[in-house]
């Protein structure tokens, strides 16, 4: 995969930011599908060879999917693999973000009906990408994604890591 060319370029001081699990828990889709074991196995490597070459690794739970209970409630759609991140991260030793969390209360506080706008919600004929429409509760529009990215800023800032000091505010120009 892409994991060789991240691990060839990697080097010291580096922040190695590290989010799996949507398509490692999809039994059905044998191509992607990782056991917990596995999962577990895989994480640990990337931590590992991250180190070798004196880089940072930050772990991150994988980010929710849409759903809601009948109360109105965002709930928790990965819950073995989160379970499994925050475990390795743990054992690591490694910074960790739970973006499943964070990503569940951004859901809540939008509501069931209003998140739908964070994601690939389309009526047929509304984009020419999806002419038949898209009802998709994984994949983030653009609001949905700067949204999610302003979270992982504001968490990798809390992780006081050394990160926060790289973050560059881009100059708009007039």
């Amino acid at each position: 995969g892409l994991w060789k060319s991240i691990y060839e370029e990697a080097g010291e001081g580096d922040y190695v930011l590290i989010q799996f699990g949507h398509n490692d828990e999809a039994v059905e889709k044998k191509e992607r599908y990782a056991t917990p074991d596995t999962f577990k196995m895989n994480l640990v490597r990337f931590i590992e060879e991250s180190r070798q070459k004196k880089a940072i690794p930050v772990l991150f739970t994988p980010v929710s999917r849409r759903k809601f209970d009948k109360e109105g409630n965002a709930i928790e759609t990965h819950v073995i693999y989160s379970a499994l991140v925050k475990e390795v991260a743990a054992q690591q030793n490694v910074p960790l973000i739970d973006l499943d969390e964070k990503s569940r209360q951004l859901y809540q506080q939008f509501g069931d009906e209003h998140s739908k706008l964070l994601f690939l919600q389309l009526k047929p004929g509304e984009h020419p990408n999806y002419p038949d429409g898209k009802n998709d509760n994984t994949h983030f529009n653009e609001l949905g994604a700067r949204l999610i990215a302003q979270i992982v800023l504001q968490e990798l800032k809390a992780l006081n890591i050394g990160l926060q000091e790289r973050v560059v505010v881009p100059v708009v120009k007039k």
